[in-house]
């Protein structure tokens, strides 16, 4: 295991060396990454979403594919469809783009709910399903998604069950004024994106998340510790739904990822609270329309009066 942590942390410095001012975000979405989650990104545009994405994929030696979300998107223009083959006389299964590894949902919101909800049994069970016909997906399989939260004009609110399919919510946010200057005088990275190398590989992928799902120690008392949390979101007065037992297994998983990243076989508390506002905000359906601000203080709260395990 030793090995990886030595990897990973190379890893980490080489993808920063390209997407500078994205070290938090590159960090968050390598968790999810680790752990086959998906991730959704809300942000304005031109903050390097895209970049990101690719950046990732090619690093990692994975196919990519990209979904511009609009209002006349079809399930078929994701999943695929069939078509007539004259010469076998038979129909033949097109794919789509959900059959890469890597899948950028650009503007997911502004595919309408019957577009959206193509993607459930995809993100959840890593199959498609058409015409009786199931189709396994390529793995490893991560969706990152966006959307413009300032935009709400030919918009479709995601429904709660999407919501709960991703892992992660995170904001990319501007870089600090002085990253900015640097990459003002570099120009965009788009033009770099072929001198990415890839520094791990689909085999180098699955070993690791082999490595988090069975070689990082997780106690009794931090089960019970993310339990309690789950229990007062449920409990509380101002919280109309709480967080899900699939919401709990993903904080789970995220949390030994983290454990992992740090160079660590076993989790402690703070991976849990310091990544509450990316891994549960976004579960949970407040009773009051308030801002994420405003929503990441009140979980703070439920949490602070959470007892810390030892």
């Amino acid at each position: 295991m030793s090995e990886y942590f030595k990897k990973i942390n190379e890893y980490r410095k080489y993808i920063n060396s390209f997407l500078k001012g994205k070290e938090n975000a590159v960090d968050l979405v390598l968790l999810s990454m680790l752990t086959g989650g998906h991730i959704i990104v809300e942000d304005i545009p031109g903050l390097g979403k895209t970049t990101l994405a690719l950046v990732l994929a090619k690093s990692l030696k994975l196919t990519f594919g990209r979904i511009q979300g609009t209002n006349d998107l079809l399930p078929s223009d994701i999943l695929g469809y069939n078509m007539y083959d004259k010469n076998k006389e038979a129909l033949k299964f097109i794919k789509g783009p959900i059959f890469n590894n890597v899948i950028l949902f650009d503007e997911i919101n502004r595919a309408s709910p019957k577009t959206q909800s193509a993607l459930l049994e995809a993100m959840e069970e890593r199959s498609v399903t058409l015409e009786g016909i199931t189709y396994d997906l390529t793995l490893p399989f991560f969706v990152i998604a966006t959307q413009n939260p300032y935009d709400e004009y030919g918009t479709y609110q995601l429904p709660e069950s999407e919501w709960d399919r991703f892992q992660m919510r995170l904001s990319i946010g501007y870089p600090s004024s002085q990253t900015e200057i640097e990459i003002l005088k570099e120009g965009s990275l788009r033009d770099r994106i072929p001198e990415v190398k890839a520094i791990f590989d689909q085999k180098d992928l699955f070993e690791m998340q082999a490595l988090i799902d069975k070689e990082i120690y997780i106690s009794d008392n931090i089960y019970e510790y993310i339990l309690e949390i789950a229990n007062r979101t449920r409990q509380s007065e101002e919280i109309l739904v709480g967080l899900s037992t699939r919401a709990c297994i993903d904080v789970v998983k995220i949390a030994k990822a983290r454990a992992f990243v740090m160079a660590r076989d076993y989790v402690i508390p703070d991976d849990i609270v310091d990544l509450n506002c990316y891994t549960m905000v976004h579960r949970i359906l407040f009773k009051d329309v308030l801002k994420i601000k405003d929503k990441e203080l009140l979980l703070r709260k439920i949490i602070e009066e959470v007892k810390i395990p030892l």
